[in-house]
């Protein structure tokens, strides 16, 4: 038996309990609803009503055990229970008796353990009362600080005179967090309780006393934006006095962790600490804050000195590229001469970076510009990205937008660089050709310029960040189909490295190394499922894909492993072997013939040769006549250049016919028009005036154009051959066509090394001075008989 007339019993059931402390004396109402609790209440409802309440450690926990709760609880007495309508009572209780809890001996169906009387013994020492008067005094300052405090509550402790009474009476009504009433409810003694409260208490009047201070300096301008920041001012005030960590700070400090390791240079270190002080007094609601959080991400990002170290394995690099990419020798060569030069200025000179040349790779779609980038980046083992440029109009798309806009944000060639995570990586600018203008938004183009150019990007600027940002150890490759809509200043930046079209025994090859296979992994076939004779391949490429590149060639080979992939999974058999025989029955009749000589049928029809995206074509020329008076029309949407090249022709034939040995009575007697076939299509260039000086020639002299020879060359009025451009092209076209003769301006003749000897051993190339001599190779020597000139009218 205890002081309070309770005895205590050597073992009890445990209540624990979430959001509160039962403290000795005091009477409190508890609501129950887990169910072993439920049941422990109504046990000991009907029996001596002796229950110990115990406080949970953790109040999110629904599940408890012994572990869970404190050591010391109270032996409460139950007076009343209610049931309530959702299935949970409520419960009055009145402290009885602080005790100890030893060992837990039950655990369902509720908890039960062993407990020991811990009595508070009262204390009428001096001390105790003055430690109750510091208190009581306190609590009057506490009472004046907080609006709503219970005054009765300062009255009823100023007339107690037992210091432990006292101790629980307040530790029970004040806002105090469990710990802390926990921390009362362990205090052994009474002068051990009143220190603990004195000590809460002090640090609550602080608190409160901080909070009126901040209240009063904010007072005089006291906005909206000016309450929130008091009020966040508050919590962090508070967070300080409880020692709670402010998260502000530790966005800062992490912030200021991640600029150090990202070390920027000088000029964009002190602007990243500048918007770090500015962040530190934002609160973080406000709009800028946000903004300037934005920017500083931006800056730890980016890899200001983070690179990836080049391999400058030379013979590694070589087999790299073969690997990937067949024939390319001028391209292979050019990265090779870039990874030598590096490493003799590492080696010797200790350099860690050099300047990366602006590549720019043209050609026609389809030769492997764009795949031919990352086999770069393989061989010098660094990260590949892509930067589309077709149809893009809007200078911002490089350069990013200022900060002052909404939603403003670094341009796509700083984040294409944060994504490779280095600052050397290999940059491909795919379809640079492709670029548009906006008279609104800028021109991309000139945008480029300084990102180009090796003597300025090194301090680079996007207009987001506002800080030099060094693009000089990028490896840039752009690519084209074409030169002519680049911006000359642009052009002038880059080093131009030119892609023709492939041979036939190239795409050959490049179907038996690289497509053949790819296609077969790519439709779930074995190697013994799928195979293509060479016959058929041949055939392939001859009659099915008459193009530079090999994408179409790439399309047939998946349409004929598509087609094997459906026998073999329906299982009407268990491979395909295609022949020359069975192609046509599973592709369809050809796509192209070798037609030219068909259609050098008459007089008055020339093969031309012509330069396109795509690479190179043939294209015919015909030109019939009519009574008139020796003028011209011209049909099949042909350009200025080439409307010109016509006119000259015409007037060069006719000012020399007896030269030439043609009736001059037919310039003048007779209309001309000339057409090119494919009219829908647009064409022009100044290279096909030798073809159409040598249509207007046949039909005059009613010598056929031989079948077999293709021409190109600019003429002038004097019967000079000039120069034209895309030569390579122009022969590969001439020999896909299945011709074997080819007239080209001598002028002309260093462009011979270009093409491959493997063409060159099987086409007759003509280099030819003047128009005369080209009309001697390209007419046969007799007159057509069913298409002999009639004589002139006088």
């Amino acid at each position: 038996m205890t002081g309070t007339g309770v005895v205590i019993p050597e073992e009890s059931p445990i209540l624990a309990i979430r959001d509160m402390v039962v403290y000795p004396g005091v009477v409190v109402p508890i609501a129950i609803g887990r169910e072993k609790s439920l049941r422990l209440c109504r046990e000991a409802m009907e029996g001596d009503q002796l229950l110990t309440v115990v406080t949970q450690k953790d109040m999110d926990q629904e599940e408890v055990s012994g572990a869970d709760l404190y050591a010391v609880g109270t032996l409460v007495k139950l007076h009343h229970l209610l049931q309530l309508p959702d299935d949970t009572i409520k419960i009055m209780v009145q402290g009885m008796e602080r005790v100890r809890i030893g060992e837990y001996v039950q655990e369902d169906p509720y908890l039960k353990a062993r407990i020991s009387a811990w009595p508070d013994p009262s204390d009428e020492s001096p001390e105790a009362r003055a430690l109750m008067a510091a208190l009581n005094q306190q609590l009057l300052r506490y009472g004046e600080m907080v609006q709503g405090f219970p005054e009765e509550l300062s009255t009823i402790a100023l007339n107690l005179e037992d210091p432990v009474k006292f101790a629980y009476l307040i530790g029970f009504n004040l806002p105090l967090k469990l710990t802390e009433r926990q921390a009362i409810l362990e205090a052994d003694g009474a002068l051990e309780k009143l220190r603990t409260l004195s000590r809460i208490m002090s640090q609550e009047i602080q608190i409160q006393e901080l909070g009126q201070k901040l209240q009063t300096d904010v007072q005089s301008s006291l906005g909206k934006t000016q309450k929130d920041f008091f009020l966040r001012e508050q919590i962090k005030a508070i967070q300080k006095e409880l020692g709670e960590g402010d998260e502000r700070e530790a966005e800062v400090s992490e912030l200021r962790a991640k600029l150090a390791d990202a070390a920027p240079p000088p000029e964009a270190l002190k602007e990243a600490e500048r918007e770090l002080g500015r962040l530190e007094r934002l609160p973080p609601g406000s709009a800028e804050h946000s903004v300037i959080r934005t920017y500083l991400d931006w800056i730890v990002d980016l890899p200001w000195n983070r690179s990836t170290p080049d391999n400058l394995d030379i013979p590694r690099a070589q087999e790299i590229l073969d690997e990937d990419h067949y024939d390319l020798t001028k391209i292979k060569q050019r990265i090779l001469e870039y990874l030598a030069v590096y490493k003799l200025k590492h080696d010797r000179l200790g350099e860690t970076s050099l300047k990366g040349p602006i590549l720019c790779l043209v050609g026609p779609p389809g030769v492997g510009k764009t795949s031919l980038g990352q086999s770069i980046a393989r061989a010098l083992g660094r990260k590949f990205v892509r930067m589309s440029l077709g149809g893009m109009r809007d200078e911002s798309e490089v350069r990013g937008h200022r900060r002052t806009y909404i939603g403003a944000m670094p341009g796509r060639i700083l984040q294409a660089i944060k994504r490779s995570g280095s600052n050397n990586p290999v940059f491909m600018l795919d379809e640079i050709d492709k670029l548009g203008a906006d008279f609104m938004r800028g021109d991309p183009a000139s945008a480029l310029l300084e990102v180009l150019d090796p003597a300025q990007n090194q301090d680079f600027r996007d207009h987001y960040l506002d800080l030099p940002f060094d693009l000089s150890k990028v490896l840039f490759i752009a690519t084209a189909n074409v030169l002519d809509p680049i911006l000359p200043a642009l052009r002038d930046r880059m080093e131009i490295l030119q892609l023709a079209g492939y041979t036939h025994s190239e795409k050959r090859e490049i179907a038996r190394r690289y497509l053949i296979p790819k296609q077969i992994e790519e439709h779930g076939l074995h190697a013994g499922e799928f195979s293509l004779a060479d016959d058929a391949l041949d055939m392939l490429i001859a009659e099915y894909t008459r193009e530079a590149g090999v994408r179409n060639l790439e399309r047939e080979i998946a349409s004929l492993c598509r087609k094997a992939a459906t026998q073999i999974a329906s299982g009407a058999r268990d491979a395909l072997f295609i022949t020359a025989q069975n192609l046509r029955e599973l592709l369809g009749k050809p796509r192209h013939y070798p037609e030219t000589a068909e259609m050098l049928d008459r007089p008055g029809i020339s093969t031309g040769l012509a330069w396109t995206e795509t690479g190179g074509d043939i294209l015919f020329i015909e030109v019939t006549r009519l009574p008139g008076k020796g003028r011209l029309k011209i049909t099949g949407q042909l350009g200025e250049v080439m409307k010109e090249s016509a006119q000259a022709a015409l007037s060069y034939l006719a000012s020399r016919a007896d030269e030439l040995g043609l009736d001059e009575a037919h310039f003048c007697e007779y209309d001309y028009h000339l057409h090119v076939p494919a009219g829908a299509i647009p064409k022009d260039g100044p290279s096909a005036g030798i073809a159409i000086t040598a249509a207007i020639a046949s039909l005059v002299s009613g010598r056929l154009c031989r079948p077999s020879i293709a021409m190109t060359g600019e003429i002038t009025l004097r019967g000079k051959v000039l120069p034209v451009g895309g030569i390579k092209e122009k022969v590969l076209a001439a020999r896909r066509a299945g011709l074997n003769t080819v007239i080209l301006p001598r002028r002309n003749e260093a462009d011979l090394e270009d093409i491959p000897d493997e063409i060159l051993r099987t086409m007759q190339i003509l280099l030819v001075d003047g128009v005369d001599e080209a009309l001697t190779h390209a007419l046969t020597p007799e007159v057509a008989k069913a298409e002999a000139p009639s004589p002139a009218e006088p």
